[in-house]
């Protein structure tokens, strides 16, 4: 399984970038997951709800099951965050996996970023950065810079350079 990070600041647009990079690269013929790394605490369970009454009686993990989707809950209660190693053999194995956030992690990563927000680059501190899609040209560096709003360049540049390109007409 190929892995491909999204990293940026926050409000730098990385959830929209993989929003518009998933559907082409699933028009290229591929099988794509995503993980997300949240900062802050989040629950996609609901108060009254028989999976949260589980979780909050005190289980480990809770796996809800309808006929369209399944999802696995696991508390980490007194846990550390898992690593980022142990999340991925968790996952079902596909042909790409884009990674949002985790941008500590020496994964190949891309980075977001809108020179509008005022934060500096990562790239420069991070040798797991292998391009930067931007707004605006970043003369200088020594990383292919891609155009932002062009979703179809960025999904190029992600087969090309995880070693799953197609023929060209496939996009």
């Amino acid at each position: 399984m190929k892995v491909m990070g999204i990293v940026g600041w926050s409000g730098s647009g990385k959830t929209s970038l993989v929003v518009e990079v998933l559907p082409l690269l699933r028009k290229a013929g591929l099988k794509v997951s995503t993980m997300k790394h949240a900062h802050h605490r989040f629950d996609v369970d609901k108060p009254g709800k028989d999976s949260f009454r589980h979780r909050e009686a005190g289980a480990s993990e809770v796996l809800v099951v309808t006929s369209s989707r399944w999802v696995l809950m696991h508390e980490s209660r007194e846990e550390p965050e898992p690593s980022i190693e142990s999340l991925i053999e968790r996952m079902t194995p596909v042909d790409l996996l884009l990674i949002e956030g985790f941008k500590t992690h020496p994964h190949p990563k891309l980075e977001i970023h809108r020179e509008s927000e005022g934060k500096p680059l990562l790239c420069p501190g991070d040798p797991g950065i292998v391009a930067v899609a931007s707004d605006r040209p970043l003369p200088g560096l020594r990383i292919p810079v891609l155009d932002l709003n062009d979703p179809s360049a960025v999904a190029e540049f992600i087969l090309a350079h995880t070693g799953l390109r197609t023929p060209p007409q496939a996009m």
